[in-house]
């Protein structure tokens, strides 16, 4: 059993922290990605019947295409909402608070999904989908902040994995639920969709057994002795002081800076390498393809012989293919380092969106090539389940210090959600006019991201946020100068008394 493995085993109630955060995190993020396929066919149904009782009119197949497309993508408005207030709610209430205040948008979108069908109302769906969107978008923020600052150093990497498996595991359960045998009948459709409510109310339940995030409660409360309880609860016996001695170096290297606002994050050209690094990732995460050969895993399929109505059973092995490599990626990532998988998992996904667009163009002629196409499809959902995916959502944790994590997370799950929307947006009409050469558009986004991790990133294993601000002032030194003059124009405030 590897090393890192063994340690985490010695912490149990981090071990129970993790499971309780991802179930009402990223968990609902993933679920409401992949759930909608199932129904979609009874929600159209839905569409047309509310129509016909209502105005006594027969919706036309290009006007309930668009209520379904607004129903499906209102979902990253929502995602985008709660981002951007995710940042006030955390710093002002706490992680912990955070998070629990957060499930009742869950909550009330599942009571709205429950009802849609009894209440004849489309629109009850499309309001939980906003709800469950606001849900995500704040979950995503505050999940990745409370673990990022709850872990030991040395572990740090290994628990940033798990956000990204929760959210595999989600992806999985609603392909999974949704299989006709389970929840994806006329009957039982409005219950998938509520399931969000279930998850929720786990978390509501049992979230306020866990401390408030150590790291927040001496950094931005300055409550030292509050800080070394929440280590003591979610440690055990395991030595912290070194932890907290870190953390008070951070705190008097900090001392005359307050959390800041994202304004201010734009505008501290101290920290612009990390934000940037942020904004590049975060729109890479989106623009990588993974959506792309989701979309076209199912022709693919269909080539190499798969019946249509097997089609969801294969796509159930996507699904188990991500949530596999991310668990394998949470055992080996303390040994390479987030840099190396990130780099490795976007030149590998480059070159398999190069194969993958030649053999799918060229596969009706080549009776070998659909299987060619099928390994390739679980090659890149392998290269993005252990490198950009595994990665990425835990990485403003890592490069920013205290003061600007807030900002970070608003800046790169805002990317995030924008990306998702706008790809929504974008990419039936590149389907339409490029086929499958839109896999080289994004083929070249993989290659320009991994370049940049690769020239333009420390390694960021077992360094503290000071340690690797410093590094990327190394790596970037010729901007030292017009750095330290505008550092002390931004976020000055008089500094805080530590409670002992």
């Amino acid at each position: 059993m590897p090393q890192h493995l063994t340690e985490i085993l010695n912490y149990p109630v981090l071990i129970a922290a993790i499971f309780i955060c991802s179930i009402g995190g990223t968990f609902q993020y993933g679920f409401n990605v992949s759930v909608m396929t199932s129904p979609s066919q009874f929600i159209k149904e839905l569409v047309n019947k509310s129509c016909v009782e209502r105005y006594d009119r027969i919706l036309m197949d290009w006007e309930v295409s668009l209520i379904w497309s607004f129903t499906v993508s209102i979902f990253c408005i929502g995602g985008l909402l709660g981002s951007l207030i995710a940042s006030s709610i955390s710093s002002r209430f706490g992680r912990k608070r955070c998070l629990l205040l957060n499930n009742f948008w869950a909550i009330l979108g599942a009571i709205l999904m429950i009802s849609s069908r009894t209440a004849n109302s489309f629109e009850m769906i499309m309001v939980g989908r906003f709800l469950y969107g606001i849900n995500a978008g704040v979950g995503l923020s505050a999940q990745a902040m409370y673990l990022n600052e709850s872990s030991p150093k040395n572990l740090r990497a290994m628990v940033g994995v798990t956000i990204a498996t929760a959210l595999s595991i989600g992806k999985f359960c609603g392909q999974l639920l949704g299989i006709r045998e389970l929840l994806g009948t006329e009957k039982s459709w409005p219950w998938l969709l509520g399931f969000n409510g279930s998850t929720a109310l786990f978390q509501l339940c049992t979230l306020p057994l866990l401390p408030e995030s150590p790291r927040f409660l001496l950094l931005e409360r300055g409550d030292l002795q509050a800080s070394e309880n929440a280590f003591r609860k979610l440690w055990g016996k395991k030595d912290y002081r070194k932890e907290v001695v870190e953390m008070l170096e951070e705190k008097a290297a900090l001392q005359s800076i307050r959390s800041c606002s994202v304004l201010e994050l734009i505008q501290n050209r101290t920290v612009r390498w990390q934000l940037l690094t942020i904004v590049i990732v975060f729109f890479a995460l989106q623009f990588s393809g993974i959506n792309a050969v989701y979309f076209y895993s199912f022709d693919v399929f269909r080539a190499a012989g798969i019946q249509e109505h097997r089609l969801a059973y294969a796509a159930l092995g996507t699904g188990l293919c991500e949530l596999t490599t991310s668990i394998a990626c949470f055992m080996i990532i303390e040994n390479m380092g987030r840099k190396d998988l990130m780099f490795r998992g976007y030149i590998g996904m480059a070159a398999s969106l190069g194969l993958l667009s030649v053999a799918v163009y060229f596969q009706k002629t080549v009776w070998w090539l659909p299987y060619c196409s099928m390994v390739l499809v679980f090659v890149f959902i392998s290269f993005f389940s252990s490198g950009p995916a595994a990665t990425t959502i835990p990485l403003p944790g890592d490069i920013l210090t205290q003061s600007f994590k807030s900002a970070g997370y608003t800046v790169g799950c805002t990317v995030n959600w924008t990306c998702l929307f706008v790809l929504g947006s974008l990419f039936p009409i590149l389907v339409e006019n490029l086929g499958n050469f839109c896999f080289l558009i994004f083929m070249a986004v993989c290659l320009i991201c991994g370049f940049h991790v690769r020239f333009n990133m420390p390694e960021t294993k077992a360094r503290t946020a000071l340690e690797i601000s410093a590094e990327f002032d190394r790596m970037h030194a010729k901007d030292k100068t017009s750095q330290k003059k505008n550092s002390s124009k931004i976020c000055e405030i008089k500094p805080q008394e530590t409670k002992l």
